[in-house]
């Protein structure tokens, strides 16, 4: 997760007993696995907690091959990301897209469910978003040379911060500085068949503006509908930036784009509203309704990685960023909650 501005209400207008079993209506519920700590299980034992609980994906950050050598056999959908180091010379020649598609898919493949490959993290805007979209050609070029292209889809992880516009969801639009670099990426997914990745949290949504984005919008615990948008009644705010995204697809010309939420979550401490109680509540209600669509599209489940597996003591700032995990170090649940 990296650094995001807060997207206010003016632009946008455990879990499984802890999670014993995940029910058949949220059965693809994932969890990030990032691993920026320096008293986290090895590898091994991660992908068992994922087994054991039933977990129904995990998202990797980088390559690693001890961890992708635990996934073998295990069947759990992966995402894996493209390091921001790798992207330029993966932009520029085809050789190098395709020698890490020879290193880290190929050999663990089709032992390792791998779904999609995250060509960047949030780096749309950023210091070289001109390079996405060459590199995601090339990786897909590659996959195809070795006939995956069906079975793995390449696309990159935004945060919401793309939006120039949210508010009503049904006008939502790009923010128009990004147009240009994403306009073409969204070509590209359609092209593919493959969805837009994106990080979804409406903690920072609510913390950048509390005083117009009520606590309970943020945690689905409205009472009735917030927002009313011609037909459309949004009663958490999840959904409306959902849409809004949805929207904001349709407008340039990515009606038939599909959404992926690559992260979202609530941190337990380091801030005011960032309570065990707050996140135990957010979480258990995403899982239960994530399966029921959004007003704009009733019914369709929307694949969501829940951030992050562990806290992560390494993580900076410090401060919220170490507190977003559903497991403690030593592996033990940090909620105790029923479905």
């Amino acid at each position: 997760m990296a650094n995001r501005s807060f997207i206010s209400i003016v632009t946008i207008g455990l879990l499984l007993s802890f999670i014993v079993s995940v029910p058949r209506q949220v059965e693809s519920i994932g969890v990030c696995y990032g691993r920026q700590g320096d008293n986290l299980p090895p590898a091994n034992e991660v992908v068992e907690l994922y087994k054991s609980y039933g977990i129904g994906g995990i998202r990797l950050y980088d390559n690693n091959h001890d961890v992708l050598e635990a996934l073998r056999g295990s069947n759990i959908p992966v995402i894996i990301d493209v390091l921001e180091s790798d992207l330029t010379v993966m932009a520029s020649d085809p050789a190098a897209a395709s020698g890490w598609v020879n290193d880290n898919i190929q050999p663990f493949s089709p032992d390792v469910n791998f779904r999609y490959i995250a060509v960047g993290n949030e780096l749309i805007p950023g210091s070289h978003p001109q390079d996405i979209l060459p590199a995601m050609q090339n990786l897909q070029n590659a996959l195809v040379s070795v006939g995956l292209q069906d079975r793995i889809k390449v696309s990159t992880s935004v945060s919401t911060n793309v939006l120039g516009n949210s508010y009503p969801p049904s006008a939502g639009t790009f923010s128009s500085n990004i147009l240009p670099i994403l306009q073409p990426i969204v070509a590209f997914l359609s092209a593919n068949d493959a969805p837009l990745l994106v990080n979804v949290y409406p903690y920072f949504s609510y913390i950048g503006n509390p005083d117009s984005i009520s606590l309970d919008y943020a945690l689905f615990t409205s009472p009735a509908p917030v927002v009313i948008d011609g037909q459309l009644q949004y009663q958490n705010l999840f959904d409306a930036i959902i849409d809004a995204l949805f929207s904001a697809l349709e407008n340039v010309g990515g009606g038939d784009v599909n959404l992926v939420v690559s992260e979202t979550g609530w941190p337990s401490d380091g801030e005011e509203v960032a309570t065990l109680q707050n996140a135990q509540t957010y979480l258990s209600n995403l899982i239960n309704h994530v399966g029921q669509g959004t007003p704009k599209r009733p019914g369709i489940h929307i694949d969501t990685y829940l951030f992050a597996l562990f806290d992560e003591n390494l993580k900076q700032p410090q401060g919220t960023e170490n507190h977003y995990g559903l497991f403690s170090p030593d592996k033990q649940p940090k909620y105790s909650l029923n479905l």
